[in-house]
């Protein structure tokens, strides 16, 4: 039997899979800005195996078009995997007390930098402004990113958003983040702020048009050209804000996997494939063990990050998340372009994320 699979259109998110899945598993590629926003139940409609984001995890529990990991797996296996795996990575799919998708891959945000252009990565946001001032450097705001940027900094500051589940953020950390990013993108080359993440990372590796990216999403396929280093701090020893990616691999209700698909997915899960598999097929594996191997293809990109994706924030997952998000990051770009006030913007935000919260939050 052949199992129909749907993922994102980049080698890191496609060729370990195509590469293992032989007769098994027929993958199909989406673009980024798909397996960022497209409904996972008009997915799962059409595809057994499907590659997704933890914000959409809301939506796909409210349709219920994904079958509960926990029925096809034994608590041991699914133990193992969580112990094992970087940071928040496998909790991050987890909601309703069961398991909905296996952390395929880690991803968080972290700085990339042109060290020819930029010197040593700046480590605090007070060096990144001081950079700005004398090298082109760019947030990432394309798309959903405005709001996540806003989230990692306010991570930085010290205050999680969200984390009163019906208020998004305070007066004095919201506003400290929008006059933070403001600061740093008041000089940003104008051409950057449409730029999705691979856009940044190429626009980066092939001009000298931008030096310096304190929040994007790591791929290990740039590692040979850029410098991927922890996600900048508020203060020197402080927390690293950066807001969770990654993506999970998860069983569609349409699908009635047989044993040898799951002992696929096991697979992919195991030592072998996350440390060598999958980063020699230039995949980006969720086990701590890879990120810790020095062995490992492009170890310094995973060493010089990991802490920043240990201690990264997981976003709200209710029905309702993915439309905030959009709607929030539009705010954050009009406040930035001085098309809205601060003040206006957040309290903007604040209203949009109690309305996304009138469908209940699951709890993990």
């Amino acid at each position: 039997m052949t199992y129909a699979g749907l993922t994102w259109d980049h080698p890191r998110g496609h060729d370990a899979l195509a590469a293992s899945g032989g007769d098994l598993v027929h993958w199909s590629v989406q673009p980024l800005e798909g397996f960022e926003s497209h409904p996972v139940p008009e997915l799962c409609a059409r595809y057994d195996l499907v590659v997704l984001d933890h914000p959409h995890l809301g939506e796909a529990l409210e349709a219920g078009c994904l079958l509960p990991l926990d029925d096809l797996f034994a608590p041991e296996e699914l133990d193992l995997w969580r112990t094992g795996a970087i940071g928040p990575t496998m909790r991050s799919y987890a909601m309703d007390g069961r398991q909905w998708a296996l952390p395929l891959d880690a991803a968080t945000q972290v700085a990339a930098t042109r060290t020819d252009l930029a010197g040593e990565a700046p480590a605090t946001w007070d060096e990144v402004r001081s950079l700005s001032r004398r090298a082109p450097v760019a947030l990432s705001l394309a798309g959903p990113h405005a709001f996540l940027t806003f989230a990692s900094v306010a991570v930085a500051l010290g205050e999680e958003p969200a984390a009163d589940p019906d208020e998004l953020i305070g007066d004095g950390t919201g506003l400290a983040a929008l006059d933070l990013m403001a600061a740093v993108d008041s000089a940003a080359p104008a051409s950057t702020r449409t730029l999705n993440p691979i856009g940044l990372l190429e626009l980066m590796s092939r001009t000298d048009r931008l030096a310096h990216c304190p929040l994007v999403y790591g791929y290990v396929t740039y590692a040979d050209r850029l410098a991927f280093t922890d996600a900048p701090t508020a203060r020197p020893g402080g927390r690293p804000g950066s807001t969770l990616g990654g993506t999970g691999l998860a069983v569609s209700s349409r699908c009635t996997p047989g044993p040898e698909l799951l002992d696929h997915m096991r697979w992919l899960m195991s030592p072998s494939a996350q440390c060598d598999f999958l980063p020699q097929h230039r995949g980006q594996p969720s086990a701590r063990a890879a990120w810790a191997d020095p062995a490992i293809v492009a170890a310094d990109f995973y060493r010089r990050t990991t802490a920043t994706c240990e201690q990264a924030w997981v976003r709200p997952r209710h029905p309702g998340y993915i439309g905030f998000q959009a709607a929030a990051s539009a705010v954050v770009r009009d406040a930035l372009a001085k098309e809205t006030g601060h003040r206006a913007a957040l309290d903007r935000m604040r209203a949009l994320y109690r309305t996304s919260r009138k469908a209940k939050e699951g709890r993990a």
